[in-house]
């Protein structure tokens, strides 16, 4: 097991070296360091000294990938993709392009972050199980086929249609809770239900059919078949064998929620005026602040193999068949 995480890490370090060269590649093919420089300083006539001056003090001076003026080893570490890269490695993200420490800015927003991504993931898994469980047990009825049709109507419609509705008929016609904001302490839970609550629906319909999807697979297995030829009755065999069975595709699935957990939903923490690390991304995008894009997509790449490296070892504890090399 031990050697597996420590493979697993090492086999980490390419994939984020290169999650961190694509990133930058991207944002200065459409951004140049002094388009970034004039947008910033905020000035229409900005001069030319001004935007060497900014670019000093925040490192943009220098080449993006070589330094051909360079010697030895300084040609490829006095760039600005080395100097800007390395240090997060160490979770060091410097300052944004505003001069806010971005590290600092990481911890004070993840709480409202994890405040609304864990009950949504939790509460979403208890319901979408759920939802996927009784559909499964009414296979080939009336119930079976409507909750299909419900699941697909609900995947074609947008999240931002869920919040739209919940923000006018909750909040503005019904005043059962703020239509935006976020308090501390107690009175964060006023401002975090309505999202919440939008955060699961808008998943419902895609979440639910898959869940079911993954049991009705289960259950034309040949361990089924044996349990029922035992006389186990069915709503045993499909609530102790089959949903105990598929949990590993049920923990391939969660693993994608995880970098979510701590980085937010876009969406909702920008309509519903979260001060999470969603809204913090959307609007450094906004502002295209290189330096906080850089930080949150690194972060959201390790959050992710991170959680395949405990997916990997969850398999072990539900099925003592897997084991880890």
């Amino acid at each position: 097991m031990l050697n597996y995480i420590i493979r697993r890490v090492v086999y980490a370090l390419p994939v984020l070296i290169g999650v961190n060269l694509l990133t930058f590649a991207l944002f200065f093919v459409v951004n140049t360091p002094d388009d970034m420089a004039r947008m910033q300083l905020g000035i229409k006539y900005v001069t030319p000294e001004a935007i060497e001056k900014w670019k000093a003090e925040r490192g943009y001076n220098k080449p993006l990938l070589f330094n051909a003026e360079a010697e030895k080893l300084e040609k490829l570490t006095s760039t600005i993709f080395f100097e800007k890269s390395v240090a997060m490695f160490v979770f060091d993200f410097g300052r944004s392009d505003d001069g806010r420490d971005i590290a600092h800015e990481i911890r004070s927003r993840m709480l409202p972050s994890l405040a609304i991504g864990l009950p949504v993931f939790v509460l979403g898994l208890v319901v979408y199980i759920t939802l996927a469980l009784l559909m499964v047990f009414f296979r080939a009825t009336y119930i079976d086929f409507w909750g299909v049709v419900v699941c697909v109507a609900l995947m074609s419609i947008s999240t931002l249609f869920y919040i739209i509705v919940g923000q006018f008929l909750v909040s503005k016609l019904w005043h059962w809770v703020p239509i935006s904001g976020y308090g501390n302490g107690a009175d964060a839970a006023k401002f975090l239900l309505l999202p919440v609550i939008v955060g699961v629906i808008g998943n419902v319909g895609s979440s639910a059919r898959w869940y079911r999807t993954v049991f009705l697979e289960e259950m034309n297995k040949e361990y089924v078949r044996t349990a029922r030829a035992k006389g186990l009755p069915e709503r045993l065999v499909l609530f102790k064998h089959v949903l105990r069975n598929a949990m590993i595709p049920i923990l391939t699935g969660a693993v994608v929620v995880v970098p979510l957990l701590f980085l937010g939903s876009l969406l909702i923490e920008s309509f519903f005026g979260i001060p999470g690390l969603g809204s913090y991304t959307i609007d450094a995008i906004n502002s295209q602040d290189f330096a906080v894009v850089r930080a949150m997509v690194f972060l959201g790449s390790m959050l992710y193999i991170v959680g395949l490296i405990l997916t990997d070892i969850s398999y072990t504890l539900v099925d003592p068949r897997v084991r880890l090399n």
